[in-house]
């Protein structure tokens, strides 16, 4: 075993020979928007996020279903051909699955990928000095809260539909591309130090078992953490979900604001995403080639930070 569960990583990596380490991981999760094909793609692309987070390629895929008895078939038929869409659009084969009777829908997917031994990137590694990079813009919690309470404005749907469905895939293979211009062996374009993906316990929650994970603290320079239209609205309108309220509740103690830092986007910060982006330590004369390069395909990219010697608190917000 390479990656367990000891820094609370995003999957967990397994060798089989000295250039092959299976990447495996699990997620499942209740609806969150109200279109069955849209819920599965969410759900795949969410699958998905953990195996590209190491660095890894999917491979394989088994979708897990909780369904109602009595439910409507055509719209677990729906549900699956979301997840399908993703899952081919990923190079991921789906090779079978397991469903329950449940009163509450719920579906996701176990995903085995692949890895060579030496190029895991996981999220214990970053060190002092470097550029923290962050794909997708935060607030997918804040709005998902917002449609379930009729509240969400159709722009605002519109943009968070469009970030939860997209895939990592682009980012993680440029995050991970190599070359042997020279005719040696390949050589990493950029130096990786450690990458996580952001989901359930937010950008703080995420970027805390970072530090923890790396021994260093982390610098988030709030202005610059993008964040998606209609989300500073619903969180100044108090549209807050039960796992941004459990996040903040959790790791503020590890958190220093600046005084100058506005509550919504404080609030914004714990967030619990769903399909979020990926937070990449890179060596600083890196960062900015890897942010053009990401830009360049179309990946919505930013630099928000950058990783410093172990501090109290853990995580300084200006």
């Amino acid at each position: 075993m390479l990656v367990g569960f000891d820094f609370a990583d995003d999957a967990g990596v397994y060798k089989l020979s000295d250039t092959t380490a299976l990447v495996q991981t699990v997620d499942f999760f209740t609806p969150i928007v109200d279109d069955p094909y849209t819920f599965g793609q969410i759900a795949a692309v969410n699958s998905l996020s953990d195996v590209y987070a190491m660095g890894g390629r999917p491979l394989t895929s088994l979708a897990i279903v909780c369904f109602p008895e009595k439910g409507d078939l055509e719209i677990l038929e729906r549900i699956l051909a979301g997840g399908l869409s993703k899952m081919v659009e990923a190079g991921c084969t789906v090779i079978g699955g397991h469903s329950i009777r449940d009163d509450e829908l719920k579906f996701g997917y176990s995903v085995t990928g692949s890895i060579h031994p030496a190029r895991v990137l996981a999220n214990r590694g970053a060190r002092p000095g470097d550029a923290l990079l962050l794909t997708k813009a935060l607030g997918t919690g804040v709005i998902s809260t917002a449609i379930k309470k009729a509240r969400g404005q159709a722009a605002w749907i519109q943009a968070a539909v469009g970030s939860m469905t997209a895939l990592n895939k682009t980012a993680a293979e440029i995050i991970t591309a190599s070359d042997n211009a020279d005719g040696g062996a390949p050589r990493a374009q950029f130096e990786i130090h450690a990458l996580t993906d952001i989901t359930g316990f937010g950008l703080i929650g995420h970027a805390r078992e970072m530090a923890l994970a790396s021994s260093a603290g982390l610098r988030i320079h709030s202005r610059h953490v993008p964040v998606l239209p209609g989300a500073l609205e619903c969180a100044h309108e108090g549209l807050i979900p039960g796992g941004l309220k459990n996040n903040r509740e959790f790791a503020e103690c590890v958190v220093g604001f600046a005084q100058d830092v506005p509550e919504d986007v404080r609030t914004l910060l714990f967030d619990p995403q769903t399909a979020g982006g990926l937070l990449i330590a890179v060596a600083a004369a890196d960062a900015h080639r890897l942010e053009q390069r990401l830009a360049a395909a179309s990946v919505p990219v930013s630099i928000i930070g950058e990783v410093v010697e172990s501090t109290k608190p853990l995580i300084q917000i200006d």
